[in-house]
């Protein structure tokens, strides 16, 4: 309780910056949730890949070197690497894993278990990234660049860390900042565009009645395509953002994160955008006060013992409104 007490305001601007990741990724699994009412446990692999794309793309450009504007160019360009690479893993997941059988009409289940394939083969083929340059015939150069098996990968340093201002005991970092501001950034787009684009609109229409929206006109299979998209490209902010935290990454960093995201999801409500950034904060800052509480070593029970309890007592999550539901 005296950890808690003497660093309650570092323990809750890092839970939060942490918990702003968490909601970004929880975002995609609320996303096709809502539309396609699958739990997509390979988004955890589009995160990771974004963090991978971001870590090679400032590498290969000798990001490490950059000082003044050049910081904000890099930063630039490590986002677009993220999101870009994020989001085609995204759509390519739903060609391949999850469209042909919506046209066979196959079972929930059926659709649970080639999320969960999919979520160990692309690991396994992160965790093998030399190997797999190796088949394409890429050369020992580039099997070199993308690192050994298993080997984590180091993202060149942009940001020198340091004090802004102090909140109590805590110096708030200019990382910190940068973190959360971004992802609150992305967060308040991405609510504006499900509440008031016409995509948006398609989007919610899907998710309360597929049938009903179909015979508005709305594309189900155009629509399915955009959400996918969208979460990974809320992934890959995540990813970049994360990068900027921790600063390293390996084929299982969305493990998990992503596991975590997917409480965060279902903690704030699965199937509603801002139940995924209530429960994202919630739960980065609920994990920093527990460690406090009972130790680092219980950080991740602490976690998933929150969402057990908030299910116990209110099983829709914390604001349980649906996707389809949601007010413009």
């Amino acid at each position: 309780m005296d950890l808690l007490i003497h660093h309650f305001f570092e323990l809750t601007i890092t839970g939060l910056t942490l918990g702003a990741v968490y909601a970004l990724v929880a975002l995609g699994y609320t996303l096709v949730y809502g539309v396609l009412r699958l739990i997509n446990f390979a988004h955890s692999e589009v995160f990771m890949y974004g963090t991978f794309a971001a870590v090679w793309a400032l590498t290969a450009l000798g990001a490490g070197n950059a000082s003044g504007a050049g910081v904000f160019g890099y930063l630039v360009i490590g986002f677009a690497a993220a999101m870009i690479v994020s989001a085609l893993v995204a759509l390519g997941l739903e060609y391949v894993a999850y469209r042909p059988l919506r046209k066979r009409n196959s079972p929930p289940l059926i659709a649970l278990i080639s999320a969960i394939g999919a979520s160990f083969v692309l690991s396994e083929l992160m965790g093998l990234r030399d190997k797999v340059a190796g088949w394409f015939g890429l050369g020992t150069t580039l099997q070199d660049y993308v690192g050994r098996p298993r080997e984590n990968a180091v993202m060149p340093s942009l940001v020198d860390s340091h004090t802004v201002f102090q909140i109590g005991d805590y110096g708030v970092k200019n990382i910190d900042i940068i973190v959360f501001v971004s992802a609150l950034v992305m967060m308040v787009v991405l609510d504006q565009f499900v509440s008031r684009t016409r995509l948006g609109r398609g989007i919610r229409a899907v998710a309360q009645d597929p049938e009903a929206a179909a015979l508005m006109g709305i594309n189900r299979d155009r629509i399915i395509r955009v959400t996918f998209l969208v979460g990974g490209v809320m992934a890959g902010g995540a990813a970049m953002l994360y990068l900027l935290k921790i600063g390293v990454t390996r084929y299982n960093a969305g493990f998990l994160l992503g596991v975590k995201a997917f409480t965060a999801a279902v903690l704030g409500g699965i199937g509603n955008v801002r139940g995924a950034l209530l429960g994202g904060f919630v739960l980065g800052v609920a994990e920093n006060y527990g460690s406090a509480l009972v130790g680092t070593q219980w950080k991740d029970v602490v976690a998933f013992l929150l969402l057990v309890v908030i299910l116990l007592f209110r099983p829709t999550g914390l604001l349980g409104e649906s996707l389809g539901r949601a007010r413009a």
